[in-house]
């Protein structure tokens, strides 16, 4: 049995020396830093990686992060909802977002044109600029072909941003398929019904794209997950990894709790008793705020696999099999 032993600070202490540390704290930083280890098993076994986050994540800075990990090699398979895609898609084209409270005066900031997640602001001239931009994209995307299923949908809009903090743009140019099961939840899919009234002919296929998640891994694959929150990002990653024999790697991180029978709260044991992770599985569960949680673990996995030279090769097998034109 591994020891309690106390922290101690000393004085340009690494992220990594800190992660080190938590493995004999106790409690959730126990958990964290095995979450860390398990990202690093993942990527040493050439295990297909599933990153799911939520939309709030992208309002956030981590927002540039996963994008890094997209261009690093590290993500090979993205999941999330389109909250996310929508605001990506406005920082690649100049939307600020500011930092506030979460005690702010809700009626007020409608009365000034802002909404709020957390402590996050978005002014409406945001929206009312993407949904100008969207417009134009859909003309774009019509203008090429009529049918589309939605993961290659994103990938071509991705081709269209020229951002290396946006995840569409690193993943378009680096072969890493979108997923997004729920592509209609939020401004993205009510314009997506407007420009439909006028062109019946014009399919986004979620159908088809079910089959597109499917087959981006297979039986004999390992896979891993990293699901950042819960939702149908989760889900739809786990869901597909089920159907080709479960993951061998799960890193869940969230707020929510086993105790509510939700997905969000399920841990990676009750993953198994779906098949969803493997009996055999290396699984960690952490509880705590990503925006925290996350770079923490994921920083510390960064810097073994860099000492390790995996970041290398991930880069050279990016180089060697090129990247979207």
């Amino acid at each position: 049995m591994v020891k309690v032993k106390d922290l101690k600070w000393k004085q340009d202490m690494r992220v990594s020396e800190l992660v080190d540390s938590y493995e004999h704290i106790g409690f959730q930083s126990v958990e964290l830093q095995r979450a860390s280890e398990v990202i690093v098993k993942m990527k040493k076994d050439s295990a297909k990686v599933f990153l799911t986050f939520t939309s709030n994540m992208v309002t956030s800075g981590l927002r540039g992060f996963f994008a890094q990990l997209i261009e690093l090699g590290i993500a090979d398979v993205i999941v999330t909802t389109v909250g996310g895609l929508e605001e990506d898609i406005m920082k690649a084209t100049g939307e600020d977002f500011q930092i506030g409270s979460f005690q702010t005066d809700d009626v007020e900031l409608h009365e000034k044109g802002i909404n709020r997640v957390g402590n996050l602001f978005i002014k409406n001239e945001s929206y009312m600029n993407f949904e100008s931009l969207i417009e134009r994209i859909l003309k774009q995307l019509y203008e090429k072909q009529k049918h589309w299923a939605v993961s290659e949908m994103l990938r071509e809009i991705g081709l269209m941003l020229d951002d290396e903090n946006s995840i569409l743009c690193q993943a378009a140019k680096n072969n890493v398929p979108i997923f997004c099961p729920a592509i209609t939840d939020g401004a993205f899919g009510f314009h997506l019904y407007l420009f439909q009234q006028d062109h019946p002919d014009f399919m986004v296929d979620v159908v088809k794209d079910f089959g597109n998640i499917l087959f981006a891994s297979s039986f004999d694959d390992r896979k891993g997950v990293i699901a950042l929150g819960g939702s149908i990002s989760k889900h739809h990653a786990i869901l597909s990894t089920l159907l080709n024999g479960g993951a061998e790697y799960a890193v869940y991180m969230t707020t929510a709790h086993r105790t509510s029978g939700s997905m969000s709260g399920a841990n990676t044991n009750e993953a198994k008793s779906w098949g969803k992770v493997k009996d055999e599985s290396d699984v960690a569960t952490v509880i705590g705020d990503v925006s925290i949680t996350f770079p923490l673990a994921m920083i510390h996995a960064l810097d073994e696999l860099a000492e390790d030279g995996i970041l290398e090769s991930l880069k050279k097998n990016i180089e060697d099999n090129g990247v979207a034109k």
